[in-house]
């Protein structure tokens, strides 16, 4: 499979005019459509009448498009690596196999899918998933287009419905079949549309990777704390007692992603004073001694309308006459969730004090 340059040339199929919102094609002008995207004519359309019907649909006239689908996930991994391979002669095993996993993601595939209005060509029957589908195409649509490089971890709000990435794996998989198992013909018909192909310039690492990599080279431990608020998901992020993150989601993965990103953001401006010095550097005077801060927290909430601080006693060490507590504190905003947790004291009221003071600290930061 020979590489070729990352533009489109002058025989990529030109683009397709969108389809109005709620569309569903029939089967006849669905697989037209593609073969127009594609500019391939099936040998055997009912491959790709096939790998268009989805399993809500099918039934025992029709076969829906889970066969091609294991089919074609194994032949773009293949693909890819043959690709990669080719055109990165300098990277080991390792770097090959993450760039190969990010452009077959389904994060990724699922933004090929929008990207080519493939979902109402779907024959399908399932209205839950039309709705979940267009929520995901809504979130997409907001996407910075220079964001290439965290595709293949997820979004911001919603995680993409699998049902998007089995649509491209499906269709890649009818071309395959269709040209005889022809692996360089199928990447020579299907590459386009995966344009632009995450390169070793490009990709970010995994957020939540890359926050532990950064914490560990400063012998520190990043931490997520999870909590439920109504429906949502929040994940607070501590390195040591220090809170660096914040994510919210409707989905607990996508949570933490968010606030694994909001921590790498975070700590790339205040590095130096949570990774080096340590947690409890940098009060200002708006914290106050120890001992006010509790009170202090509790003067905050009231006059931001907050609810009250909740604190609760999670660590109890120690024999009788060296006991030391260690209090957490809970802070419900209009926007945020924020629990911090204190430094280990020997008086439980010292404790609360300590996490009050933590969590002083958080506010005046957000």
């Amino acid at each position: 499979m020979k590489p070729t340059s990352r533009k489109r040339g002058p025989l990529a199929p030109d683009p397709v005019e969108l389809l109005p919102p709620g569309f569903v094609a029939n089967r006849a002008d669905a697989a037209a459509r593609v073969e127009r995207l594609l500019r391939y004519q099936f040998r055997d359309r009912r491959l790709l009448e096939e790998a268009l019907t989805h399993q809500s649909f099918a039934d025992n006239s029709t076969v829906s498009y889970q066969r091609l689908e294991f089919v074609g996930d194994s032949a773009l991994g293949l693909a890819f690596s043959n690709y990669l391979y080719l055109t990165n002669p300098s990277l080991g095993p390792g770097p090959l196999s993450t760039l190969r996993a990010a452009n077959i993601s389904t994060e990724k595939l699922a933004r090929v899918a929008v990207r080519h209005d493939l979902y109402p060509l779907l024959r399908r029957n399932c209205p839950r998933l039309d709705l979940l589908v267009g929520q995901f195409i809504e979130t997409v649509k907001q996407e910075p287009e220079d964001d290439l490089g965290t595709v293949p971890y997820g979004g911001s709000v919603v995680k993409a419905p699998k049902v998007l990435a089995d649509i491209v794996e499906a269709i890649a998989a009818a071309v395959y079949v269709d040209c005889k198992f022809d692996l360089e013909k199928l990447w020579k018909v299907t590459r386009w549309l995966f344009e632009p192909i995450i390169t070793a310039e490009t990709i970010d690492e995994q957020p939540v990777t890359m926050l532990h990599e950064l914490c560990q080279k400063h012998a520190k431990t990043a931490q997520f704390k999870t909590w439920q608020k109504g429906g949502t998901t929040v994940v607070n992020v501590f390195v040591g007692r220090e809170l660096v993150g914040i994510g919210s989601s409707e989905q607990k993965v996508i949570a933490k992603l968010n606030a694994a990103r909001d921590a790498l953001g975070k700590l790339a401006g205040v590095k130096q004073q949570v990774l080096t010095t340590g947690v409890g550097s940098g009060l200002g005077d708006g914290v106050g001694e120890l001992r006010e801060c509790k009170q202090k927290l509790n003067e905050q909430c009231s006059r931001k309308n907050w609810p009250k601080p909740i604190f609760k006693l999670e660590k109890e060490d120690g024999p009788a006459h060296e006991r030391k507590f260690v209090c957490s504190v809970q802070v419900e905003t209009t926007d945020h969730n924020f629990v911090t947790i204190g430094d280990a004291m020997s008086r439980v009221k010292d404790a609360e004090n300590s996490a009050a003071q933590k969590m002083l600290e958080v506010i005046l930061k957000f």
